[in-house]
């Protein structure tokens, strides 16, 4: 009996993930992430609280394959505050490779750029807008109140506050 042929629509294209995903999980495996899973969605495992100030490094297996070590990167501030949530961390670590694979995690602290070995990106609080002094505001109002486009005026007007409000400080 002979089977009809199936039509497809990739035209012999592979998708881009199946192509990455021996690399990936080789990559993974170097640094003891048999899961790379937990590299991958780290943030969706954790929460996003912890995901923005810890990053998994590598993960160290004792004799046997079971009672593995996390270790996880953080800055000097931060510690303390994963320190109280280690169980809690390793209780969802776990859940995500389905058994009792992680036993302890190990909190290791850097400085906000990071080292050579596990550079770290943490993100920084966003900055507060830099608001000019009123009388500055007022001075450039006054002078772009002959503009007749609204949005140019409004915009000329921000730009002059800022000016102003930076040339009276620095003398």
């Amino acid at each position: 009996m002979k089977h009809p042929r199936r039509k497809t629509s990739t035209y012999g294209f592979k998708p881009a993930t199946g192509l990455l995903q021996q690399r990936i999980r080789k990559a993974s495996e170097a640094r003891g992430f048999a899961e790379s899973r937990l590299l991958t969605h780290w943030s969706e495992i954790v929460g996003e609280a912890t995901a923005k100030i810890a990053h998994p490094v590598d993960i160290k297996y004792g004799k046997g394959g079971f009672g593995a070590t996390l270790t996880l990167l953080t800055t000097g501030a931060q510690a303390p505050m994963l320190e109280m949530q280690k169980d809690q961390l390793r209780d969802k670590v776990n859940a995500c490779y389905g058994y009792r694979a992680i036993s302890r995690v190990r909190i290791t602290q850097t400085a906000r750029t990071g080292f050579s070995e596990g550079r770290v990106a943490f993100t920084q609080a966003p900055k507060a807008p830099n608001t000019p002094p009123p009388e500055a505001t007022k001075a450039a109002t006054k002078v772009a109140s002959g503009i007749e486009n609204e949005t140019l005026r409004h915009a000329l007007a921000a730009l002059g506050a800022n000016v102003l409000a930076k040339h009276t400080s620095n003398d």
